[in-house]
């Protein structure tokens, strides 16, 4: 059986659907952290997969978490609406016992700590949410969670610990004698020592009667450092030996900017790490926690990164021979490694960094890679793709069936038009010009890699049928991103511009007469735009509230059949494509690709498909039925320059990093053919 890649930690959440409004908000602000911001597509993230288990109604039960990860996080959150329901009590006590199925109970409601009296749960320590002073309750939602992460995900805790034997060691690294980085430092440790807190942290002192400098290194070896930059911290011995101490033994590091006036030289090895400004003095809550977050999340990341590029290494993804480093090498850090290596390979996380700030490792023989991209393939001479996306969001089910929220299709879209736009191969999108769109997020992504690549050129083509062309807020919209992107209009066909009375004048699909000629137009931009495609990537994708004569991933997929080209379906995120992949696997469609669950699912359906069969343009179901249940995975596979099993991995990974790497090696094994 094909299995997608495992990754070092996954992390599930859980919830009653009555329980939207008192922790939805919660959740999905803490997996911003967790993930990849899609706000801010170059930043460096935790990058840990999250999944999300509720339904939309409380007559039904979530699905059971399944197991994803070498180390998987679930976090149960429990209240009376778990208690009312003896279905949910079931549920609870059949979550399976494993060592690496680690179930974390968060009671929302005092009375969800009844759960931990009995069955699957008895005597679990239980986070205690509604103990959160409302004031800092994300912040305590962030601190308690990601600690949770760290003791199970990373450290091995076993259910019932406690947390103090799993607490982080931090370094307060400041300058001495009345300066405000101490007074900052002693904040921060007055209160640890007086919260709940002291159970995540330990905040290392220098102990009476130790040498100073040994006792200073051996901490920080095993330590995560906060640096309190002040206005003197960058001028003092020590300070700077703590920093070239920390980044010699690779330990995760955060700044904490509180400067008052002015610092005359930055010092050098206190950079390429995350930094939190605070305000001067004194020191409020809000900004210790802020610390405390920033050091926790960076331990956590640090930790993680070198886990998962170790796996990745083990899975061939990167050199065998690579140093492996938990944020972008610094030519300090190699001085030792280039002595005894005459050629020299280093991984980090992604995202990549781009000419400006690698140009360095060129003149020291260096290979720098992220496991999504390598120098060593920047060869001008590959054969550059026109690759056409076909991306779209989907109806969300409440959780039942996807456990993925509608955002990780856009982290896809853009960390792949990031690597395919880096290695100068052309996209191609259709429509979709409104905010916070998938267009958007591809030329957000083009335009930043612009600079980035020191280019005056990146190839985005985004085709638009008659009559959203004509649009005036469409045409400003590209105006917006005119050195990214080249508008495509594509042509009324000649069946129906007879019929139109003004192409000038926009028409509204508002009757079944307008959408026919909508699905016509339609039709013909996704033939031009495929017809101009050397290779076409489909996911995600919805089965209702379209515009067309069928949804426009599924008739952009059989073009593409019919027009033999490479397709890659990304079938683990969700929508569409999933149960395109299904049917193709199970050689047997799923009712969504009926007409009878397409007129029953659209308004006016019906009324369409009788006016495009008069004009003989309508959807042929039956046919749509013999294509999907004959169709060749090997075939398809071969195509695009995969092996079936890579292929059959790419149809069911929920992963984006695997999806990712599945498509680049395909186009680099098509650029081979030449």
């Amino acid at each position: 059986m094909v299995t997608p890649i495992t990754p070092p930690i996954a992390v599930h959440f859980v919830w009653h659907p009555d329980d939207n409004d008192n922790i939805r908000s919660i959740i999905m602000d803490f997996r911003r952290y967790l993930t990849r911001d899609i706000e801010r597509p170059f930043s460096r993230e935790l990058n840990i997969p999250t999944f999300l288990y509720s339904s939309k109604s409380f007559k039904c039960l979530p699905s059971k978490p399944e197991k994803l990860a070498n180390k998987d996080v679930i976090f149960l959150f429990i209240s009376c609406n778990t208690l009312m329901y003896s279905n949910w009590e079931t549920y609870i006590n059949e979550l399976p016992e494993d060592d690496d199925y680690n179930v974390i109970p968060v009671a929302i409601e005092q009375a969800g700590i009844n759960h931990t009296s009995s069955g699957r749960l008895k005597n679990y320590n239980c986070i205690r949410a509604f103990d959160w002073p409302e004031e800092f309750k994300k912040e305590y939602a962030i601190l308690f969670l990601s600690h949770e992460i760290y003791r199970f995900g990373l450290k091995n805790a076993q259910p019932g610990s406690l947390g103090i034997y799993h607490s982080i060691r931090l370094f307060l690294s400041h300058a001495k004698k009345g300066d405000i980085g101490l007074n900052h430092a002693e904040s921060i440790k007055h209160f640890l020592d007086n919260s709940n807190m002291q159970r995540f942290f330990d905040a290392n002192q220098i102990s009476p009667g130790f040498k100073f400098d040994q006792e200073i290194e051996g901490h920080i070896k095993n330590s995560t450092i906060i640096a309190i930059a002040s206005d003197h911290y960058s001028s003092r011995y020590w300070c700077q030996r703590e920093i070239l101490s920390a980044k010699k033994e690779r330990r995760p590091i955060i700044l904490v900017n509180s400067l008052e006036e002015y610092e005359d030289r930055v010092f050098p090895a206190a950079s390429n790490i995350p930094c939190v400004h605070v305000t001067v003095e004194p020191l409020r809550e809000i900004d210790i926690l802020k610390i405390l977050i920033a050091a926790l999340l960076e331990t956590i990341r640090f930790e993680h990164a070198h886990k998962l590029l170790c796996y990745y290494q083990e899975q061939g993804w990167i050199d065998s021979s690579a140093e492996i480093f938990a944020r972008p090498p610094e030519i300090q850090q190699l001085i030792d490694s280039l002595k005894k290596k005459e050629h020299l390979a280093v991984c980090y996380p992604e995202p990549p960094l781009y000419k400006e700030e690698m140009e360095w490792v060129n003149h020291f023989n260096i290979t720098v890679s992220t496991p999504l991209w390598t120098s060593a393939y920047e060869r001008d001479d590959d054969k550059k793709f026109r690759i056409g996306l076909s991306i779209s969001e989907y109806l969300p089910d409440g959780y039942e069936i996807q456990h993925q929220d509608l955002d990780e299709l856009k982290r896809f879209s853009q960390s792949l038009a990031r690597h395919l736009l880096a290695n100068k191969h052309t996209l191609i999108y259709g429509g979709d010009l409104r905010d916070d769109g998938f267009t958007q997020f591809i030329l957000d992504e083009a335009a930043v890699l612009r600079d980035r690549l020191q280019v005056e050129k990146l190839f985005v083509e985004n085709y638009l049928s008659w009559p959203l062309y004509i649009k005036k807020e469409n045409m400003k919209w590209y105006a917006n991103y005119k050195t990214v992107v080249n508008p495509i209009s594509v042509n009324i066909p000649n069946d129906i511009a007879e019929i139109i009375n003004d192409s000038n004048l926009f028409l509204e699909p508002n009757c079944p007469e307008n959408k026919y000629i909508w699905s016509r137009c339609l039709t013909t931009m996704r033939e031009e735009s495929i017809l101009s495609s050397d290779v076409r990537v489909l996911a995600g994708g919805k089965f209702e509230n379209y515009l067309g004569k069928m949804p426009g991933v599924l008739e952009e997929f059989l073009i593409s059949l019919r027009k033999e080209k490479p397709i890659f379906l990304i079938g683990g995120l969700g929508g569409l494509t999933s149960k395109l992949c299904n049917s193709i696997k199970n050689k047997s469609i799923v009712e969504e690709f009926t007409e009878e669950w397409q007129v029953s699912h659209n308004a006016s359906y019906i009324e369409l498909q009788n006016i495009a069969a008069k004009n003989n343009h309508s959807a042929n179901y039956e046919e749509i039925k013999f294509v999907i249940e004959n169709i060749s995975i090997e075939m398809l596979a071969q195509r695009v320059g995969l092996l079936r099993e890579d292929y059959e991995k790419l149809m069911i990974t929920p992963f984006i990093d695997e999806c990712v790497h599945l498509i680049i090696k395909g186009i680099r094994n098509l650029s081979k053919r030449g």
